[in-house]
């Protein structure tokens, strides 16, 4: 037997809660991140851009008004504790939410029912995209994010051959932020995923994204390989939306499993700037 029940209404209760922060808020290290762009860049265009992005950053919450005009899709990791048994199914119960936290913070709904023929709006930001593994424990962990379709576009999923070297892994990252060019909304945090097979890959990249980004890679080398990716897309002069200058990344975050010895599959997540996300225990 379980050792405790969660109700419905306060999983919607707390996620509707967590949407309506993230919509006014971005990563707390972004800003941050932001003013030590303003203290490397020298070219007037590009600064001014990096001020108004801080500004947008200060007025959303004030303003009431979304941080982004594309609300994105909301993507959500669910860590299940194994003692903790749910009213109703994880999924239908995060899409409640979502269409409660659509109406009361005005998003703009973003999903379609059909994604190639009738292309028809659901009209309320579902279905939430659920990834979902049981854990130890009688917690129910929620990693959020809205993430917008610029970035989510841009990014690629390449499967190396296994006698690929890191050099090869960052010439294909910075091939793929060269041709986002302005359009993820750069400064970019950079998700990168390093083995597992061909749909992990891709969940790495993503999971990357929710890590802090003022923290290295536990392990020293892909610690190296992540400030080394960054002073490379640094390198390329994108710049800030794609007007010139050093501020094409802020942060890039890498997550590795393990893969079979024929394979290397890489794959490369996008974010903009306005990069949402948050973490809660119910």
């Amino acid at each position: 037997m379980p050792d405790r029940y969660l109700r419905a209404e306060d999983i919607v209760n707390r996620v509707v809660e967590a949407i309506g922060f993230i919509t006014f808020h971005p990563d707390p290290m972004i800003e941050t991140l932001l003013q030590n762009c303003l203290l490397k860049e020298k070219k007037e265009l590009p600064r001014d851009v990096i001020h108004t992005i801080i500004s947008n950053i200060q007025l959303s919450p004030d303003c009431g008004i979304p941080l982004c005009q594309d609300t994105g899709s909301l993507v959500v990791f669910a860590e299940l504790g194994s003692a903790l048994s749910l009213e109703e199914d994880l999924s239908s119960t995060l899409n409640e939410a979502m269409a409660i936290a659509q109406k009361k913070f005005f998003l703009r709904a973003s999903l379609l029912s059909d994604p190639l023929f009738a292309r028809n709006n659901t009209g309320n930001n579902t279905p939430v995209t659920l990834h979902l593994s049981q854990v130890p424990g009688d917690q129910l962990k929620l990693l959020m994010a809205q993430k917008g379709g610029g970035a989510e576009n841009m990014s690629r999923l390449k499967m190396f051959n296994p006698s690929a070297n890191d050099q090869d892994i960052a010439e294909f990252v910075v091939e793929t932020v060269k041709r986002a060019g302005a359009k993820a909304c750069p400064p970019l945090v950079v998700g990168l995923g390093i083995g597992g097979n061909f749909e992990t890959c891709a969940l790495l990249a993503k999971r990357a994204l929710f890590d802090p980004l003022n923290s290295p890679n536990p392990a020293e080398f892909y610690a190296r390989m992540e400030q080394e990716l960054l002073e490379k897309i640094n390198a390329t002069e994108i710049g800030a939306q794609g007007m010139g200058g050093v501020s094409t990344c802020l942060a890039v975050k890498i997550r590795t499993a393990e893969c079979h010895i024929a394979s290397l599959p890489v794959a490369v997540n996008l974010q903009c700037h306005a990069h949402r996300h948050i973490e809660i225990s119910i």
